[in-house]
């Protein structure tokens, strides 16, 4: 079964607390939370205080996708705020190697994001070093965009090469996750979904939730 993440972006912020409940109480596995600057990508989102404060009643780890330029910088105040698995984008670490070890040194799982145009093969060289690569399968900066089919083959090319490193790597698909595809994702490698939308919008998150990791039983 997958490992379900909901994304707190597509969440509706006036009733917060209501969230990370339904959240705690479901099937769902991590939290995941999208940290924006307006400069790697066009949006910006929350930062460490609001990620401090949901740590308080929220019981399950927090999976941060760090959209922002130099990550390096904010490592330390994200893993006091209460971050579990911190990922940076490949596209914005020159030195990444140094970075997922710095990440792991704060105590943090390191993760890789990588957008929808940069080749797989980027990551052969670091494979063993990092715990997830959240693979964006839509441009990043907006929820609710629409999956890119491409990203299934990048899913299977990622898989073959963990696979040949012997590596423990989780593969995360961020972006356009829904009922009707999660299970051909889940077919072509992945092991974690992040959802937004489909859960957030959902007349039943509870259910949503309980559907999608029951994908691939």
């Amino acid at each position: 079964m997958p490992i379900i993440a909901p994304s707190m972006l597509s969440a509706d912020f006036t009733r917060l607390g209501a969230e990370i409940e339904m959240i705690n109480t479901s099937e769902a596995d991590w939290f995941h939370l999208d940290v924006m600057d307006g400069r790697f990508v066009p949006n910006i989102t929350f930062g460490m205080p609001i990620i401090a404060a949901m740590k308080k009643t929220a019981a399950k780890p927090f999976d941060v996708h760090l959209m922002i330029v130099e990550p390096e910088k904010y490592f330390e105040a994200f893993a006091k705020a209460g971050a579990d698995i911190l990922s940076v984008h490949l596209e914005a670490s020159p030195h990444l190697h140094r970075n997922l070890q710095a990440i792991k040194a704060l105590g943090m799982k390191a993760g890789v994001a990588i957008n929808p145009h940069s080749p797989i093969s980027l990551l052969a060289d670091l494979i063993e070093d990092i715990d997830v690569v959240c693979m964006m399968s839509v441009n990043p900066g907006f929820g609710g965009q629409k999956f890119i089919p491409q990203t299934l083959r990048k899913i299977q090319e990622l898989k073959q090469m963990i696979t040949n490193a012997g590596a423990n790597t989780l593969i995360e698909i961020d972006g356009g996750v829904t009922l009707d595809n999660a299970a051909t994702i889940v077919a072509a490698g992945a092991d974690v979904l992040v959802a937004g939308n489909t859960v957030f919008s959902s007349s039943n998150p509870h259910n949503t939730i309980k559907l999608l990791k029951q994908v691939g039983k």
